[in-house]
């Protein structure tokens, strides 16, 4: 039988980590309980495990994003793997060079896996289909595809606060059309056994058939956040919309901002989450970015953990 997921080999191991679509029950919970192990590293004094030693881990981002390359290098430092470092934007990119001719010269120095940020969506599996089968590659965000990383740091996140997915109310609020993290996030979470995930969101803010994806879609959030355990709150994709039809920031904050009253509407033990950078008083009132149910800084630092664990399953760690 032709193995159909290019994200694993023929013996079912993880070679590529390009979406959270299609990836396997029981792949999502190895790379959950392996970032387990690895929450304790990044508490002790010293903070490196010699897993990754010798391996050469380039950090590819055609887009810029300081804050997942940041985490993805710590990540992979911690692991103790050599990392490059490359703003493409602005070096053999501006000269004319392809994306594959990039690919093959950092190849030949030896690389042993590629983490990729790309404006268009299907560069991550693009160059997975074009390295060599001991190269691995992992999509740090492409286009509005995936984003699966910053989907599993989300889910361990729930998690460790939630502890049981099989009996969750998950709402995602805000950018959907634009959002690859909103994507990944609804696929790992249907993946997980959540049985009700909402979207929020205008209209204009929608993919068309959403609700093809297995969620509840909501234009409200009076009715959208009634007895909801988890609001996964999503940053406007300023940079990926083209023409949207959306009212001024200030309207927008006014009916889809989460706020302490509109929260309230939710389970009183509900977390809320964000995948950052936040638009304080666009998405997000500062009074429940810095509240006692937000968990938006555990998420970060848990996303150091899911990358290191991603990064040695890679690597068959």
């Amino acid at each position: 039988m032709v193995n159909r997921n290019p994200q694993l080999d023929e013996n079912g191991a993880l070679q590529h980590l390009l979406t959270t679509e299609g990836l396997p029950l029981s792949m999502l919970l190895h790379i959950l309980d392996t970032a387990e192990s690895f929450v304790g590293v990044t508490e002790r004094d010293v903070k490196k495990i010699p897993l990754l030693r010798g391996k050469s881990i380039f950090n590819l981002f055609f887009e810029s994003s300081t804050r997942t390359r940041t985490t993805f290098e710590i990540a992979a430092k911690r692991l103790s793997a050599d990392v490059i470092n490359l703003n493409i934007a602005v070096s053999a990119q501006s000269k004319g060079e392809t994306l594959l001719d990039t690919v093959d010269n950092l190849s030949a120095m030896n690389a042993d896996m590629f983490v990729v940020r790309h404006a268009q969506s299907g560069a991550a599996h693009l160059i997975a289909k074009h390295v060599r089968s001991d190269i691995h590659v992992i999509n740090a965000g492409d286009g509005s595809h995936a984003h699966p990383t910053q989907a599993l740091l989300d889910m361990f996140t729930i998690r460790r606060y939630k502890h049981d997915f099989r009996n969750l109310r998950v709402a995602i609020i805000g950018d959907i059309l634009h959002s690859r993290v909103a994507r990944s996030q609804i696929h790992a979470l249907t993946t997980l056994g959540v049985p009700e995930v909402r979207v929020i969101a205008p209209k204009t803010l929608l993919p068309k058939m959403v609700e093809r994806l297995g969620v509840h879609v909501y234009h409200d959030m009076a009715t959208g956040l009634k007895d909801v355990d988890v609001l996964m709150m999503l940053r406007l994709q300023n940079e990926r919309m083209k023409g949207a039809n959306l009212p001024s920031a200030e309207e927008y904050f006014k009916y889809y901002g989460l706020t302490v009253d509109k929260l309230s509407l939710a389970r009183r033990d509900a977390i809320v989450m964000h995948p950052g950078p936040m638009n304080r008083g666009v998405e997000i009132d500062s009074a429940v970015a810095d509240g006692k149910q937000s968990v938006i800084l555990p998420q970060v630092t848990f996303g150091i953990a899911v990358r290191m664990a991603v990064m040695s399953i890679l690597t068959g760690n």
